[in-house]
């Protein structure tokens, strides 16, 4: 690939992609730390599981997403777990809804950095 001394940044084109997956449907998000990008996914997957979890229950959540190689962390986003709510109650947690794409739910977020 020829570089041409009109070359974009690498902070315009990331800004230009993200403007791009904007118009396909993906809403932005602010993704400044760790405890932010917590709080988020655990928004999103009670909005796509409609459901609400609690702390211990999410932390199960994670734990459970946590396992395995990248490899078999794949197989666990299209696979459903069994939280058993605090309540008792069995629920299945989706992550990925495979047969219907379109009930996903994308974001997208400039790079975040994590310690």
């Amino acid at each position: 690939m020829a570089h041409s001394s009109g070359h974009q940044s690498e902070a315009a084109l990331e800004k230009d992609l993200i403007q791009q997956l904007v118009t396909l449907g993906y809403s932005s998000v602010k993704i400044p730390d760790g405890d932010t990008l917590l709080a988020n996914l655990k928004t999103q997957l009670e909005a796509f599981n409609q459901t609400s979890f609690s702390d211990k229950e999410f932390d199960q959540i994670l734990n459970h997403l946590e396992k395995g190689n990248v490899f078999e962390k794949a197989k666990t986003l299209r696979d459903r777990f069994q939280l058993t709510k605090e309540d008792g109650t069995s629920f299945y947690v989706r992550f990925y809804n495979s047969e219907d794409w379109n009930q996903n739910l994308f974001q997208v977020t400039s790079q975040v950095t994590l310690e």
